[in-house]
């Protein structure tokens, strides 16, 4: 783990030419099928509604798992994840680019959706970030986030399949009050793996899964 809080470097084009990179073999681990940690949003919607998926990558296996019954929109910054997305969900809507560029319009989505992407950005801007997603779902609509236990500004790993990977995150209890402040209210905190187990129960990472409501 290397510090990574230099304002001169582009962390977001780290990110972007990792992801490019590493897609192919990074698709090929993320085929861990959406278990029961995405049950209690889905228990809350209904058939056709919308739903973003914020840094859907190649789109395996939420973005797929949602499409089957609701409309679905993925972005992602880096280009080779939504070649290989509109490939894996072609019944999906894609997009490439940053989320804080992103634009929609107010109530958009039914639900926003965002599995081990908001902490490759800079920590700063998550406030922003939430308070973006607020504005772009319905009254009433939910957001499901994995987020971080633990507080650091900045950091990068030279092991991220083969390439250096750059994350930044708040801790838990700070979530909770950006969420807050942003508009949310906090409906359950559980905890996932990394995602690239063989089944949803051989964790061998634990990631806070938060899902929130839309006040």
């Amino acid at each position: 783990m290397i510090p990574a809080i230099d304002p001169n470097v582009d962390y977001k084009a780290l990110v972007r030419q990792a992801y490019n990179a590493c897609a192919e073999t990074y698709d090929a681990s993320r085929k861990t099928e959406p278990g029961i940690e995405m049950q209690a949003l889905l228990d809350r919607l209904s058939d056709g509604d919308a739903v973003l998926d914020v840094g859907c990558g190649a789109g395996v296996p939420i973005a797929k798992s949602l499409a089957a019954r609701y409309r679905v929109t993925g972005v992602d910054i880096s280009p080779e994840m939504i070649r290989q997305a509109q490939q894996n969900v072609p019944n999906g809507d894609f997009m490439c680019g940053d989320i804080m560029t992103a634009t929609f319009p107010p109530s958009s989505f039914d639900a926003v959706v965002a599995f081990y992407s908001i902490f490759h950005l800079p920590r700063a801007e998550h406030p922003d970030l939430f308070r973006r997603v607020q504005r772009w779902l319905k009254p009433g609509g939910y957001l499901l986030c994995t987020l971080s236990h633990y507080s650091e500004e900045g950091y990068t790993e030279d092991d991220f399949f083969g390439e250096t990977m750059y994350w930044s995150n708040y801790s838990l209890r700070e979530y909770a009050e950006i969420l807050n402040e942003a508009g949310f209210m906090l409906l359950e905190t559980n905890s996932t793996g990394s995602g690239y187990e063989e089944t949803s129960e051989e964790v061998s990472e634990d990631h806070p899964l938060v899902l929130a409501q839309k006040h």
